[in-house]
């Protein structure tokens, strides 16, 4: 091998290795997380990203003596796994006013997520099951009562987008 094709190899291989090294231990993006978080891939029958898109007023409120699941209208952006019968679903969440990592509690235990608050128009990546009332058995605010046309989901992992 010649000298001058020897230095361009050897310098196409040192700048191949300053970029592998420059791209190291920078943070993924949301999707990339959520994708790899096995609570979304291994719960539930449904997996969906969908957009909240709106909480009506009162759905969610503080209540410490008082465990109740409130049901979010969401537009699907993709559907990973399962089906679901329309693009508008409508989703339970177990005491919406607390972040999802602390929802859980001795009455409903296996759900959480790293949502840490409820805000319209953000993007959720979700694990559901489905219907609502063969997984909870309380008290539901559903502001959507009589306007929804399909099941009612239960959201057993959320995690922002």
């Amino acid at each position: 091998m010649n000298h001058r094709l020897r230095n361009g190899v050897a310098g196409s291989m040192l700048l191949a290795l300053a970029l592998a090294l420059a791209s190291c231990g920078k943070p993924t993006n949301g999707a990339t997380a959520a994708a790899e978080d096995p609570h979304l891939t291994t719960n539930g029958t449904v997996e969906v990203t969908a957009t909240l898109v709106e909480i009506p007023d009162g759905a969610i409120f503080k209540r410490d003596l008082y465990d109740y699941a409130t049901v979010l209208k969401y537009e699907v952006v993709k559907v990973h796994r399962g089906q679901v019968a329309t693009h508008t679903l409508f989703v339970g969440h177990y005491n919406p006013w607390k972040p999802r990592a602390e929802a859980a509690d001795k009455r409903v235990k296996g759900i959480g997520g790293t949502l840490k608050q409820f805000r319209a128009g953000d993007t959720h990546r979700m694990a559901l099951d489905v219907p609502i009332d063969d997984h909870f058995m309380g008290g539901i605010v559903n502001k959507y009562f009589g306007q929804e046309t399909g099941p009612l989901y239960w959201a057993v992992w959320t995690n922002l987008e």
